[in-house]
């Protein structure tokens, strides 16, 4: 009985492990594409900072988070990208920051591997307007950055 009862505590005090996963195409961290303010912040509470600003794209406001997690609504309404440069988050077959391209292209479907210049990339979709895409950034042969978000241009 006093095992069970204290396994059932720690589960109950263990985090959500919903907060810690990139779902390709769709956000991470328990933010998603099109989501609200109220609803990023229902997800992942008060921000630790907020930072507003203009761009090429016109007004956006970006909420930053522990864990390297930044939340950014280009046009200040809804979600537009979501990135992380930490290594918490990952997908459900456990790619993220710190992940080797190899890992990224077994584990990740439809994936495409390009550079442009000195840029490396691996990433869905095709970087057309409107689409979304999940974005792992490639330096030195490893994920150092991912990126959930809709290409605006």
């Amino acid at each position: 009985m006093r095992v069970t009862v204290l396994a059932l505590s720690l589960l109950l005090l263990a985090p959500a492990s919903a907060s810690a996963i990139i779902q390709v195409d769709k956000g991470m961290a328990g933010a998603r594409i099109d989501n609200t303010k109220a609803e990023v912040r229902a997800a992942l509470g008060n921000p630790r900072r907020v930072m507003q600003g203009m761009n090429d794209f016109g007004e956006f406001t970006e909420y930053r988070y522990r864990g390297q997690i930044r939340v950014i609504f280009q046009g200040r309404k809804r979600v537009s990208s979501v990135s992380t440069t930490g290594l918490g988050d990952r997908t459900r077959r456990g790619v993220g920051v710190g992940s080797t391209e190899a890992r990224v292209r077994s584990r990740v479907a439809g994936i495409t591997c390009e550079s442009f210049g000195s840029f490396r990339t691996c990433h869905t979709g095709d970087f057309s307007a409107g689409s979304r895409v999940t974005d792992f950034q490639i330096e030195d042969g490893r994920v150092s950055r991912v990126v959930v978000g809709i290409v605006i241009d």
